[in-house]
């Protein structure tokens, strides 16, 4: 370990391996499948783009790896043990306290696959469930049975990982509460130390949208709002029940093992996305890389000896002002069920919170969408319920 470590910033890394198998029907994420030729090619490209940023973070320690996708487990598993070594060439990284999270599909993991990971320095799995009805798998387009990830869940455990998480989807076309009841029953038998549980949105350009979308044919089939809301609060019941808390609007964890990576973004830490169309938080700036793959490896390979590469493959890049970095601030670490601290706010930007939002603040609290406890400032259940509406009132611009 650095011996300076004490006096770096915290950077989280998120690596984006924009392949599947099968895209699902509801999704609408930079991701498709590849052939093996082109995910070749892609992950040398990412390996260049990686150790481009030699020598240019040396004001941070590395505290969170977070490899997603796409499908990260879509690919050969020594892709991914590259991407890692790379890293650790790259960055100055704390194994001994790190985590790093790595998305896994249960259609396409396997014991060779988990066996690597865990070489690699993975200590925590992602599994993307959504659902324990086979049914309701079919229809979401997804490419694995619930029979393969209890296979492949009992397999990690066996590798050796002791925190995993499992994403689940409610407020599915013809899903029924007890329905959805048996999905949460079923998983938390299983022992996880993380469930994400999030309600279906249907995006436009997915075939989900021509189907479910606005004024089509089948939208009657999706559960109405009362419903979903019905659901979210079954899932926050239920889990308590069974010693999972919601530290975040849709995260539920056993004590100590709250998705760090994911709590650096709500709190504002820097993080660096590498790969097709990730975006960052790096020096102040909001960027994003390019999207087009053909564009983005090109590019990598005209310029992998220029020590511009890192701004090269920027895009959308934006320096963040004093009333951006507030409104980030709040509409980010309200997702947070304990809220955002006054204190800190004040330490950040050298502003008081109250006068900032002099108006906003009492108008939520007198609706009970916000609550203050102390130093902080925190969306009540209801708040919750429209966390949207709420958030939005932190807008400066």
């Amino acid at each position: 370990m650095d011996q300076n470590t004490n006096t770096k910033k915290n950077l989280g890394l998120y690596i984006h391996i924009p392949f599947c198998v099968k895209k699902c029907d509801y999704c609408d994420f930079l991701s498709a499948p590849a052939t093996e030729k082109m995910q070749e090619s892609y992950i040398q490209t990412l390996l260049t783009e990686i150790r481009s940023y030699k020598g240019l973070t040396g004001d941070y320690m590395v505290p969170t790896i977070f490899f997603g996708g796409g499908t990260p487990s879509a690919i050969h598993p020594s892709h991914i043990a590259s991407v890692m070594e790379a890293i650790n060439d790259t960055f100055s990284i704390d194994w001994s306290s790190l985590e790093a999270t790595i998305e896994v599909n249960p259609g396409n993991v396997n014991l060779e696959k988990l066996e690597t990971y865990k070489k690699a320095g993975f200590n925590r799995l992602s599994f993307g469930l959504q659902s324990v009805n086979n049914n309701e798998l079919k229809l979401l387009g997804r490419i694995h049975s619930y029979e393969q990830f209890a296979d492949n869940y009992s397999l990690a455990r066996s590798v050796g990982f002791h925190n995993i998480n499992i994403d689940l989807m409610s407020a599915l076309p013809g899903q029924t509460i007890p329905s959805w009841e048996n999905t949460l029953r079923t998983v938390i038998a299983l022992e996880p130390e993380h469930i994400s549980a999030y309600s279906l949105i249907i995006e436009e350009g997915t075939p989900f949208f021509e189907r479910y979308g606005e004024g089509a044919l089948y939208q009657k089939e999706l559960p109405d709002e009362e419903t979903d809301r019905l659901m979210y609060h079954r899932t926050k019941e239920i889990l308590q029940e069974s010693g999972y808390y919601r530290y975040e609007i849709s995260n539920y964890a056993k004590k100590g093992y709250e998705c760090k990576h994911n709590i650096s973004y709500w709190n504002g830490t820097d993080y660096l996305g590498l790969g097709l169309g990730s975006a960052s938080l790096f020096y102040n700036e909001r960027f994003r890389n390019i999207p087009d793959l053909k564009q983005y490896i090109n590019l990598c390979q005209q310029n992998k000896d220029s020590d511009m590469l890192p701004m090269i493959l920027r895009t959308e890049i934006r320096e963040q002002s004093l009333e951006n970095q507030m409104e980030e601030f709040m509409y980010l670490g309200l997702r947070l069920i304990d809220g955002v601290d006054c204190n800190e706010f004040q330490q950040r930007f050298h502003r008081n919170i109250h006068e900032v939002y002099k108006d906003v603040i009492p108008a939520l609290v007198s609706k009970q969408l916000l609550k203050i406890e102390g130093n902080r400032i925190a969306l009540t259940e209801y708040g919750i319920d429209i966390s949207n509406y709420v958030l939005s009132h932190f807008l400066l611009s």
